[in-house]
């Protein structure tokens, strides 16, 4: 009930605004008949005087009194009435259409289109049953750990929600409270290992290897932290250690491992001498991945920035390179450039097909990281 009274009293403050230039009398039209009135009484007034001085006959005086007199009363009605010519007849329209036809269309519109049986729900309900919304369960999960800090379950659940929202500091930040109040698991470590990367442009920092070595402690089967201190390895130019490490990897793997075209990749390149220093896969190099583990959070952003756009430069003379637009990707991300990352995915899969292999790993990222392109299919 409340919601329409509501909606009446908007509706009235609306026709008001809408009626007061409406109700006004239109200048000219008053203006021209209170001018004919004044000059009718100026008339009769002077009438009265040529009478007394004799100037005119009785008669006369009267006669001209009786045209006078008719004329003032016509002026003086259509002085009262105004608006009674055409513009004063467009005016009544437009008054009756503010205040009946107006009001009646929009509450069609709202019948036919609103849902007028859709009870009222306030944030506070909207977050107690946020349903499928994803921005709304992570308000809710922000909300609780506001008011309960240490609650490990509540970080835990928001951490890779935060990565998939390509929120990586709070990821980052979401996993450390994880491990530190429910303790280390494989998906933790990796985790955060992973958001530790993700923040460095896809370099294995001193950092992110400690966990992922720590995570292979818990379990050794673990072929995703085998890939990225794999990758450690060649970053820091130790090919044929780094060679070895994706070969045992790709050993162990199972023949429709979605990874498996990616680790074989690196095999390739390592094999043709193109993995150690940046090449063709756009790798940092070892002194690019110690300079960033000492950099402050600007400068690494501005060296992020620019291996971006080196990179970018690259792909645009070689798109053959999955490894290179599933970094650019991953780092327009980072830097809060999603159109960019959706454009690069929209590239890359004119190069990838949907349906190859690298087609697929695209897509995979794509999803993890929210983003979509046209033509990248489901």
């Amino acid at each position: 009930m409340f919601f329409w009274i509501l909606v009446a009293i908007l509706t009235a403050a609306v026709a008001a605004v809408l009626l007061l230039p409406l109700l006004r009398r239109p200048p000219a039209a008053a203006g021209d008949a209170g001018h004919d009135v004044e000059v009718y009484r100026d008339q009769l007034e002077e009438l009265k005087r040529d009478e007394a001085s004799g100037l005119i006959g009785a008669n006369e005086a009267e006669l001209a009194r009786a045209e006078v007199a008719r004329r003032l009363i016509a002026a003086s009605k259509a002085e009262a009435k105004g608006g009674a010519g055409p513009a004063g007849r467009r005016n009544r329209l437009a008054q009756v259409f503010v205040i009946v036809l107006l009001p009646t269309i929009g509450l069609c519109l709202y019948v036919a289109t609103g849902r007028p049986d859709l009870p009222a729900q306030p944030l506070a309900e909207r977050l107690a049953n946020p349903g499928n919304d994803i921005s709304i369960l992570i308000a809710k999960a922000e909300n609780h750990l506001a008011r309960n800090p240490d609650d490990g379950a509540g970080w835990d659940l928001l951490a890779p929600i935060y990565y998939r929202s390509g929120r990586v500091e709070d990821a980052a930040n979401a996993f450390s409270q994880a491990i530190r109040l429910l303790g280390p698991t494989t998906e933790r470590l990796d985790g955060y290992a992973e958001t530790l990367i993700a923040q460095s442009n896809g370099i294995v920092t001193a950092e992110a290897r400690a966990r992922l070595e720590q995570s292979l402690t818990l379990k050794a089967d673990n072929p995703r932290a085998e890939y990225y201190l794999a990758l450690a390895l060649e970053q820091e130019g130790k090919r044929a250690e780094a060679r070895a490490a994706f070969e045992a990897l790709a050993k162990q793997a199972p023949a429709d491992a979605p990874w498996l075209p990616l680790v074989n990749r690196h095999i390739a390149g390592l094999a043709e001498g193109q993995g150690g220093g940046g090449g063709a896969l756009g790798n940092p190099t070892a002194d690019d991945m110690a300079a960033a583990q000492d950099m402050s959070a600007g400068d690494r952003q501005q060296m992020i920035s620019g291996m971006v756009e080196s990179l970018a430069a690259k792909l645009e003379e070689n798109p053959d390179n999955i490894e290179g637009w599933m970094r650019i990707i991953r780092s327009y991300v980072v830097l809060d450039q999603r159109p960019k990352a959706e454009a690069a995915l929209e590239t890359a899969l004119k190069t990838f097909p949907a349906d190859s292999d690298n087609g697929k790993q695209l897509l995979a990222l794509a999803r993890d990281l929210s983003i979509s392109a046209e033509g990248s299919g489901p």
